[in-house]
């Protein structure tokens, strides 16, 4: 375990966040609302924070191994949470306690959209915008960021990456060096987030709101600048492109650089994952929208087609962005939204859940064990659409979901402990470890009503859900420590 250079490392990363208290003190400037003092206090105090825990180790020089990349991006995102919870503390415009500024700053982070918060509109902008801005930075990740812009993370940057990249298969590169695969992610990254501000710009939202907009959309976050989310606008072109922007979002990032490099859509028809997620989106769609129809929740067809379209694809891509009251559908379908947010998006997309990939690999291996229960003698091999599976990827994906399961089950027990029912404890589950955020039943209206208890469960199960558990779970193993 190489301490020193995790201290440098962790010095530097907290140093590249502090820069990020800069643009929410300019927009309350523009604004003229004389709030950047909670903002300009947050970024001297996490950049001397940064070159207190820097300096020390200056001139250590290691190759980081992948129990160091472990620990860096737990650490990290540790005392990320806590300290994107400053200007919450301390601006008197919010007044939360620390329980309540560290979960709006998780949620936030960890693009889950769960808040505390409400009145949004009547917050300064600065505020509103910077919440946006906790969704932009978590998006892909403040880590990838920093080994894309600092060249002192090239040395051992595949550790970091590979512990804080998501999906069963964190060995590829896009590049063959790691700096360049982490600025490959950040260019398709802003240029889709330009991209989904000039369009929600172009379909009447102000600068403000189009730029938080597209922060919130392309992030799979689902934090909103109004109470309402995105039923305030009542615009079928705003609903338009922000159901394009979660399906981007929610698509491998990989895949995207691939589709731009060989400049051609092919590689989005040959990806096994992406038909795979289209087919579900779909399926999930008709089973929606025919419950709907059935139950006669709405009178017009078109309607009950677009509320479902938009609700399907926020929920299915854990992103959470609402424009209507789902929790109120009739029958199963709250239940349904809630549960389908498990399987979210693709790996190596911004989205959160088991991630497409691994239900099909597990549905693929279903599959071949009723081939060998009918054909005993035969030899079947486990291929995900052309590529061949090895078993210890297979594994992996057992384990993973496994894992996966039964932490939500124990969180659900825990949060009905809380005193929640039954039904609130599975949808508030879901809204964390998935990265959802938006409830049903008894957290439908926010969370500022749940005990602190649940709070801190919320935010583990926040960390658990964006770094995909094991990150986290593996320094809980005494091997971890014995090595």
């Amino acid at each position: 375990m190489h301490g020193g250079l995790i201290g440098k490392i962790c010095g530097l990363l907290l140093m590249v966040f502090s820069f990020t208290m800069i643009p929410p003190a300019a927009v309350s400037w523009y604004f003229a609302e004389d709030g950047e003092l909670p903002f300009l206090i947050s970024f001297g105090l996490l950049l001397a924070g940064g070159l207190l825990l820097w300096m020390p180790f200056m001139r250590q020089r290691a190759e980081l191994q992948t129990r160091d990349g472990f620990l860096v991006v737990t650490l990290f995102w540790v005392v990320l949470s806590g300290s994107g919870a400053l200007p919450f503390l301390i601006s008197p415009a919010t007044d939360l306690s620390v329980t309540d500024a560290v979960f709006e700053s998780t949620s936030g982070l960890t693009t889950t959209g769960s808040s505390v918060l409400s009145g949004i509109e009547e917050l300064p902008q600065s505020i509103r915008y910077y919440r946006q801005q906790l969704h932009f930075l978590g998006g892909m990740g403040i880590i990838i960021l920093a080994i894309a812009i600092l060249p002192m993370l090239g040395v051992g940057g595949m550790q970091l990456y590979k512990a804080e990249i998501p999906g069963p298969m964190k060995e590829a590169k896009l590049t063959p060096r790691i700096a360049e695969t982490a600025k490959s992610l950040w260019y398709i990254y802003i240029f889709f987030t330009i991209a989904c501000a000039v369009l929600y710009r172009m379909a009447g939202m102000d600068w403000l709101e189009a730029i938080g907009g597209s922060f919130t959309t392309v992030s799979s976050g689902g934090l909103a600048m109004h109470d309402a989310s995105f039923a305030v606008y009542d615009s079928l072109a705003v609903e338009l492109i922000a159901i394009t922007f979660m399906i981007l979002a929610t698509i491998s990032f990989a895949l995207h650089f691939a589709a731009v490099r060989s400049r051609s859509l092919l590689a989005y028809v040959l990806d096994p994952e992406f038909r795979l997620f289209i087919m579900l989106l779909l399926a999930y769609i008709v089973i929606t929208a025919g419950a709907l129809w059935a139950w006669g929740a709405y009178t017009d067809g078109s309607a009950t087609f677009r509320e479902t379209l938009f609700q399907v694809v926020s929920f299915g891509t854990g992103t959470g962005l609402t424009t209507t009251d789902a929790s109120a559908w009739p029958g199963f379908v709250p239940y349904f939204l809630v549960m389908i947010s498990f399987v979210g998006g693709c790996a190596g997309s911004t989205a959160a859940g088991l991630k497409v990939v691994r239900p099909g690999l597990i549905f693929q291996h279903s599959m071949r064990e009723v081939r060998r229960l009918i054909h005993p003698s035969g030899v079947f091999a486990l291929r995900f659409g052309n590529r061949p599976v090895d078993d210890r990827i297979l594994h992996a994906v057992w384990g993973f979901v496994g894992v996966y399961l039964f932490i939500a089950i124990i969180m659900a027990f825990i949060f009905m402990g809380t005193g929640m029912d039954s039904t609130t404890a599975l949808s508030t589950t879901a809204a964390s470890l998935n990265n959802l955020g938006v409830g049903i039943a008894g957290v439908a209206d926010g969370y500022a009503g749940i005990s602190t208890t649940a709070k801190w469960v919320m935010c583990l199960g926040m960390l658990l859900g964006r770094l995909e558990i094991f990150t986290i779970l593996v320094l809980l193993s005494p091997m971890f420590w014995r090595q």
